[in-house]
């Protein structure tokens, strides 16, 4: 991933600690990122693409978690086990996690747009 996609989605991850989705404005993602705001724009498109690379990045490193968890696990109890105590993990340690697994968004998250 390029750094300075990379470094939007981290500074769009930091917006959300501090206030809802619905207040992160593009100009702020972009200026915490240390690029423009058009270099976000031509990223991603707008807030909408922003929120959908957002959570898709957060789902694929999920994702990657759960393979690190159960590498080695012989057994399906041990491979259950590992899973779920990632899953746990992850939910706890980030937000956008616990809303792709509950379904729980709120105006605090990018609700993923439909398409």
């Amino acid at each position: 991933m390029p750094a300075a996609r990379e470094s939007l989605l981290d500074a769009a991850c930091a917006a959300l600690a501090h206030r809802p989705w619905s207040a992160v404005r593009m100009v702020d993602v972009a200026a915490s990122a240390g690029v423009s705001r058009q270099t976000l724009y031509n990223e991603f498109g707008g807030k909408d693409g922003l929120a959908r690379a957002l959570v898709h990045r957060e789902a694929e490193r999920y994702l990657a978690g759960v393979e690190r968890a159960l590498a080695g696990c012989a057994g399906a109890l041990d491979r259950l086990t590992a899973a779920a105590e990632w899953t746990a993990v992850a939910a706890r340690d980030n937000v956008l996690v616990r809303a792709m697994l509950t379904g729980c968004w709120t105006e605090w998250l990018p609700t993923p747009p439909l398409a």
